[in-house]
């Protein structure tokens, strides 16, 4: 059998392609492993890289971040301004816009240094892609929205699950790998786009297996079964009962402050007992812990306290004729003070709705004054680790232990960033305090998010850091493709020798 050789001379399918991309003038994307191949005048499938007469260019602006100089003017922002987006120390990179190096077999898109207060510093700037990522979402309410540990969805697909519930507070855990790439493709693209546009300070419409339909958006009320929360508690019962145990003292003869948590009983409770006010008689449903607080009232809900009860005097399991009387003055109230009911006993010993007095209505009106305005809390969270590190240095690990001994500032948009202890460089940031559209996505699904690294110039060369790239901060003077912001004044200035 005669074996037919092919020849040396002739091109390989990969040449071929090269070629014929060359001559359409196509660009391949090498900022993620999609890979895209961008014809002229098109952008990839992130819409964040495109073809610019043949050439891969990011397409939105890179963010500069300037504050004000003493006279609170902004640099980039005065009539003096001489059309560049810096002014020395007053400038800050973000990674917003700088672009990807991923995977980092090369430095990370920008290496700034500057000089502040005569020591050299270095920042390190680069738009990471996190497939471990997600959010940590607090909801300002005690309105029940679901079972611990149930799932959470958008569009149908399970993009994360309730967590553990903190005071005052219900949690939701979104995103993750496991959604991003450990499921189906519609759960991998709906968890992304539910991401982006909570870390983009945008809405989202969820639901709770089990529970509630949820619209929330970082900053704002969220809204629960179509309802706009308000407030959030001033406490659980027991706490509501010891903020103001005296100023009931004389007007009522028994406050129960309902609560799924832990609902008080004035007369019971150990502020009650402290007043020397007299028991009674009146005992509440539900498993006793101490004197005067209860558990398991009654079952989560939307209703008094964040239970299910919707009529007050149904968690009263039973009146002692020993000890209440006729007239005993009986107020019940919510832990945010909404819900608020006034009864007198008959001579019968049945609570009898009635006009609420005055000073009632004052302490209760009181209550909600110390309730603060129920709002959506968005912190991202995602692991700096792999190859991330590579595009600040040869050595990674060494990046990793200059994190952990502060002499590396991580931020993310200029956000600070709080920091896990343990391994790796795992992170969390307040999305409100990073600029807005900071985040974007790449198609593998995964958020790309902004970070940079910040220290001394001498601890970065010590490091093993990428040295020949470094470029000081006016040589971005010249690029046209700079965004100018204002600096959160909130935030803390990053580029300060530790």
């Amino acid at each position: 059998m005669t074996e037919t050789k092919q020849s040396t001379d002739a091109p390989d399918a990969e040449a071929l392609a090269h070629a014929k991309d060359r001559e359409g003038g196509i660009v391949t994307c090498d900022a993620c492993p999609v890979l895209c191949r961008i014809r002229p005048g098109k952008t990839g499938a992130c819409d964040r890289y495109g073809n610019e007469a043949g050439r891969l260019i990011r397409m939105d602006p890179l963010v500069i971040a300037a504050r004000a100089g003493p006279d609170g003017v902004i640099p980039f922002l005065g009539q003096a301004w001489d059309g560049s987006a810096l002014s020395g120390a007053t400038a800050f990179v973000t990674g917003i816009g700088a672009g990807t190096t991923y995977p980092d077999y090369k430095p990370a898109p920008f290496i700034v240094a500057s000089e502040i207060d005569g020591v050299e510093m270095v920042t390190v700037v680069t738009e990471g892609i996190f497939s471990y990522c997600g959010l940590k979402v607090k909801i300002d309410t005690d309105r029940f929205i679901g079972p611990e540990c149930a799932p959470v969805r958008a569009n149908g697909e399970q993009v994360g699950h309730v967590t553990t519930a903190e005071y005052g507070s219900q949690m939701l855990s979104l995103g993750g790998v496991r959604h991003l790439t450990g499921g189906g493709k519609k759960e991998g693209v709906v968890t992304c786009d539910t991401l982006l546009a909570l870390a983009n300070k945008g809405a989202v419409d969820l639901t709770v297996d089990g529970g509630a339909a949820l619209t929330i958006q970082a900053g704002r009320a969220p809204i629960i079964g179509g309802v706009a929360e308000e407030r959030m508690r001033v406490g659980c019962g027991s706490a509501t009962i010891g903020i103001f145990a005296r100023q009931w003292l004389g007007h009522a003869d028994e406050v129960i402050v309902v609560d799924d948590h832990i609902t008080g009983v004035l007369s019971e409770h150990q502020a009650g007992r402290f007043l020397d006010m007299r028991p009674s008689g009146i005992r509440v449903r539900g498993r006793r812990s101490t004197p005067g607080r209860y558990f398991q009232v009654a079952h989560p809900g939307t209703g008094w306290g964040g239970t299910d009860i919707t009529d007050p005097l149904a968690i009263i399991e039973r009146i002692d004729a020993k000890l209440a009387w006729p007239g005993l003055r009986l107020l019940m109230v919510s832990t945010t003070g909404e819900h608020a009911a006034w009864f007198v006993l008959d001579d019968t010993l049945a609570p009898v709705p009635a006009d609420m007095p005055p000073a009632i209505t004052a302490v209760v009106d009181r209550i909600g004054e110390n309730c603060e305005p129920a709002l959506t809390s968005v912190l991202f969270m995602a692991g700096a680790g792999g190859s991330l590190r590579a595009g600040v240095t040869d050595n990674p690990v060494r990046l990793t232990r200059s994190v952990r001994a502060s002499l590396t500032r991580v931020t993310s948009g200029g956000a600070p960033v709080f920091l896990w202890p343990g391994g790796g460089i795992t992170y969390m940031a307040d999305v409100l305090a990073m600029p807005d559209g900071s985040f974007g996505h790449v198609p593998t699904p995964a958020l790309v998010a902004p970070i940079e690294f910040t220290l001394p110039l001498a601890d970065y060369a010590a490091m093993g850091g990428h040295m020949d790239r470094v470029r000081p901060l006016a040589s971005l003077r010249e690029r046209n493709d700079l965004r100018p912001i204002a600096w959160d004044a909130a935030n803390p200035w990053p580029v300060v020798p530790a």
